[in-house]
């Protein structure tokens, strides 16, 4: 394919690894991968597998040779590399699929051949020249089903760096037996970009990623793994990658929006320094690290370091451990309008940043809203269902850069406060209730925030030092959520109390410039901002808008469709 072609792909599964070998000229020339409209188009990495003999009880074992394999074998390759914790045992990046749905690698083979529990196992072994697998299916014969295996590292990623503006649409990408994608190594996905600029990822289904799914990463070194969990392995990282070219003219500019994206056992979405200057907004992203046989400090439904400028909108996360992170150099980020609910640490964790970045329009409703070990933070018009915690990080040095490029400016630690939290609903669990719910967390912090216009319920405890601050003890909005097929609403009960009066527009001259980097909350072209939209993109009042996501709340309770 050559720029400005377009390959339509008919009905089919395709089981392969797709490298494009060029991408487009510009954003106008672009090469474009999409499946036929209306057919289903999958591609895999995996293959069939039959001849599975009897071992015992639920357990079935067969034997492959390497040339089924190729020059490489999953069952061999071992999940690894920095910030990377495997809780004492080994896992590989192979996978067992029945009909579908995969199972859980054992650390024993023992642990196979017992009856099968509620999440059946497989077990790999490689020698003399052969793997073989062990595998249960309770209840059935796997000569009779659909029975997979991974055998491809990946399913839609280009063999070199570089290659540009191409689009991928329509798509089930299936089955890959990625590596751990630690911010400083090559971040192989499912479908990855490999340090290139410029691509369209959109209404793709993106699943069962050993590691993770979509990929806007950094490309690999002979330093990848090298740095020993530490941040000044990271900082020598960056400054590698500022000389291979990591600016505005080259790297990142890619669109993710509307894909489904699950099953994934680090992250949906990861990318370290290559996700700049983009935009991840409208996806869907569940069951993300729901295994739980391994663990480490990358997993979550989003995970970016460097998200200079970036936006990400309107996405639905949940069931995903953690729901978005931002790690390192959120500057110029804005992080609005996504529903975070029913992941088990955090729905927002912003780490080690200095700011200015935007956090507006977010319905947070997991256990914990938000963990914030940054400073230079925007909060408007959000839902904090959850709690919030705060602290400082004095024993890392990060960096902040000038205005809207990937130029480091300076490094420094993390003092904590310097935030701005203006027109938010911030919801307790009761007068007593256990926890840090609203934004007594920051009373302690070196700097101070600036607030305004928020409004407390239900035990949910202001910032010492906040005037204005509208505390409602007894009402309990009694929120819930229900997912009724692919739609989503949020019941809860709105009382006209909940309005603050001293609630005003949120916009760059009222936000004022970060601490650390002295640059203004702005667009990322430049341009002054203005949060004068709600969840729904309907208009806020220019005079005493409505704390919170939503703008045009009546009396009692409501029933709004939020997916």
């Amino acid at each position: 394919a050559q720029p400005g072609d377009v390959i339509t792909i008919h009905q089919g599964v395709y089981r392969e690894r797709v490298a494009p070998p060029r991408g487009g000229a510009s954003d106008r020339q672009r090469i474009v991968y999409q499946a036929a409209r209306g057919e289903t188009v999958e591609i895999k990495g995996s293959e069939v597998v039959k001849g599975w003999t009897k071992a015992q009880n639920d357990a079935w074992t067969v034997t492959l040779p390497d040339s089924f394999f190729g020059d490489f074998n999953p069952y061999r390759d071992l999940i690894r590399g920095d910030w990377f914790n495997p809780k004492g045992r080994e896992h590989h990046t192979g996978a067992v699929y029945l009909n579908g749905h995969w199972l859980a690698e054992a650390a024993r083979l023992d642990e196979v051949l017992k009856p099968a529990g509620a999440a059946p196992l497989w077990f790999g072994r490689v020698e003399s020249g052969r793997t073989t697998l062990w595998a249960q299916f309770p209840g059935v014969n796997p000569n009779e089903q659909l029975v997979e295996i991974n055998v491809r590292r990946t399913v839609f990623y280009p063999e070199r760096p570089g290659v540009n503006y191409l689009t991928v649409r329509g798509l089930k990408l299936r089955h890959a037996a990625t590596p751990w994608a630690p911010p400083t190594a090559e971040q192989v996905g499912l479908i990855g970009t490999h340090w290139s600029k410029g691509w369209i990822i959109e209404d793709n289904e993106i699943s069962h990623s050993r590691c993770s799914g979509l990929t806007l990463g950094k490309y690999g070194d002979q330093w990848d793994n090298t740095s020993a969990d530490t941040a000044e392995g990271y900082v020598r990282t960056i400054e590698r990658a500022l000389a291979n070219g990591w600016n505005r003219e080259t790297i990142g500019h890619h669109i993710v929006r509307r894909n489904t994206i699950h099953d994934c056992e680090q992250t949906g979405i990861c990318g370290s320094l290559g996700a700049v200057f983009s935009r991840i907004e409208s996806n869907h992203i569940y069951n993300i690290w729901v295994q739980r046989l391994f663990t480490g400090a990358e997993m979550a439904g989003i995970k970016l370091h460097a998200a200079i400028d970036t936006h990400i909108a309107r996405n639905r996360i949940h069931h995903a451990g953690l729901g978005i992170w931002m790690d390192w150099m959120a500057q110029g980020t804005r992080i609005s309008g996504n529903l975070c609910y029913e992941n088990s640490t955090f729905d927002l964790f912003v780490e080690v940043n200095h700011g200015p970045f935007l956090v507006d329009n977010n319905l947070f409703l997991s256990p914990i809203s938000l963990s914030d070990m940054s400073e230079g933070g925007a909060y408007a018009h959000n839902l904090f269902a959850g709690q919030i915690h705060s602290r400082p990080e004095p024993n890392r040095v990060t960096p902040f850069h000038p205005a809207h490029t990937t130029a480091v400016a300076g490094l420094v630690d993390v003092k904590g406060g310097d935030n701005r939290f203006y027109n938010n609903l911030l919801l307790g669990k009761g007068a007593g209730a256990r926890g840090e719910f609203g934004l007594a967390a920051y009373d302690p912090r070196e700097h101070p925030l600036s607030t305004g216009g928020n409004v407390y319920c239900h035990g949910a405890r202001p910032y010492a030092r906040e005037d204005n601050a509208l505390n409602l003890p007894a009402p309990d909005p009694q929120m819930r959520l229900v997912e009724d097929g692919p739609k989503v609403f949020l019941q809860w009960a709105w009382l006209p109390a909940m309005r603050n009066p001293s609630a005003r527009l949120v916009t760059t001259d009222r936000l004022g410039r970060a601490r650390v980097s002295a640059l203004a909350y702005e667009n990322p072209d430049g341009t002054p901002l203005r949060v004068d939209r709600d969840y729904f993109g309907h208009r806020r009042r220019a005079a005493h808008p409505t704390p919170g996501p939503f703008e045009r709340l009546k009396e009692g309770e409501r029933r709004l469709r939020v997916w």
